[in-house]
């Protein structure tokens, strides 16, 4: 079975800030959004798991009949006026999902329309953004980025992948970014990958069909989707197997890789986001709950270091 340690050291400060400001440098400085996935629309119903997911992780929301929760759709630039159209800065598309489990107490998963991730550590993702905000149409060849991608041949694949416009986020699949390791009541434990797909399926729009559709084309479709019933999505667990890399987010697992239906999302409502618990909310990358632990993948605790110090400066543009 894939092994990994747990993360041993928090990410440093500098690095933190050096990040948000590669951030601001790249798309702007919104005030009061997230420097990245800035638009986004945000629904609520509830988690039901299946019986395997029991078997899985003796995680609180993976045994009991249901749980609330509140999920966040958006595309990914930091800029909230991105046109859900646009072929570049639109995609990938992100999710957040956020399960209830008491008072105060929640886990999330987070993940993007990509099934990986450009790079394996912060300090590459901090490169990969300075180098993205100073590869403008003007900048001299090779632009930074190009160096990079030198250097880089999975950060180039993640950028020169085609991201398809979905019909609706509610037609598109999503991917958790890092491993975690699943410990079930037995104290078995496997390492595995969040994956979520729309149980209607997926459904893309051709270039010439995304051209001509609204700038809010899918923030606006979602409210009429769910007038005319529940939205599903499928919770899915892709185990890592023997030799698989748990520990790098750059690395994906082949297709064939054993999947656990982890459970389903049932999506009733549209929530106002102007509601201060949900404009407060910031999604956490580590799940922090018994039965589902990280593994020593580096990103993990930058990238959860990065959610809480971008969350704290909206909710200060927001008071």
């Amino acid at each position: 079975m894939a092994s990994a340690t747990l993360p041993k050291s928090a990410p440093s400060d500098k690095l933190v800030k050096d990040l948000l400001q590669a951030f601001d440098n790249l798309f702007g400085l919104h005030p009061g959004f997230r420097p990245v996935h800035a638009k986004g629309i945000m629904s609520s119903g509830t988690f039901t798991p299946s019986p395997a997911a029991a078997q899985l992780t003796r995680a609180p929301h993976a045994i009991r009949p249901s749980t609330p929760v509140t999920v966040r759709f958006s595309d990914f630039a930091g800029v909230p006026t991105i046109p859900d159209n646009d072929p570049q800065g639109a995609g990938p598309r992100g999710v957040a999902v956020r399960f209830y489990l008491a008072e105060h107490v929640h886990t999330d998963i987070i993940g993007h329309s990509h099934n990986g991730f450009p790079v394996r550590t912060g300090e590459e993702f901090l490169e990969f953004a300075r180098a993205l905000a100073a590869s403008g149409p003007t900048a001299s060849k090779p632009t930074a980025i190009e160096k990079f991608f030198a250097g880089h041949p999975r950060a180039m694949q993640f950028a020169t992948t085609p991201n398809p416009i979905p019909t609706s986020f509610a037609r598109e699949s999503f991917y958790a970014v890092t491993a975690f390791q699943f410990t079930s009541s037995k104290g078995e434990s496997r390492f595995g990958r969040f994956q979520i797909r729309p149980e209607a399926g997926t459904e893309y729009l051709t270039p010439g069909a995304a051209a001509q559709k609204s700038a809010s084309f899918l923030v606006e479709e979602l409210p009429r989707r769910f007038a005319a019933g529940p939205v599903k999505l499928r919770i899915l667990v892709q185990l890592a197997a023997e030799g698989d890399e748990v520990s790098d987010s750059s690395i994906t697992w082949p297709d064939d890789r054993e999947q656990i239906d982890f459970g389903t999302l049932t999506l009733t409502k549209i929530e106002d986001q102007t509601k201060l618990e949900l404009r407060k909310i910031i999604f956490d990358p580590i799940p922090r709950v018994d039965g589902i632990d990280p593994s020593d993948d580096p990103l993990i605790e930058i990238r959860s270091a990065l959610y809480l110090a971008s969350g704290r400066r909206r909710r200060a543009a927001n008071a």
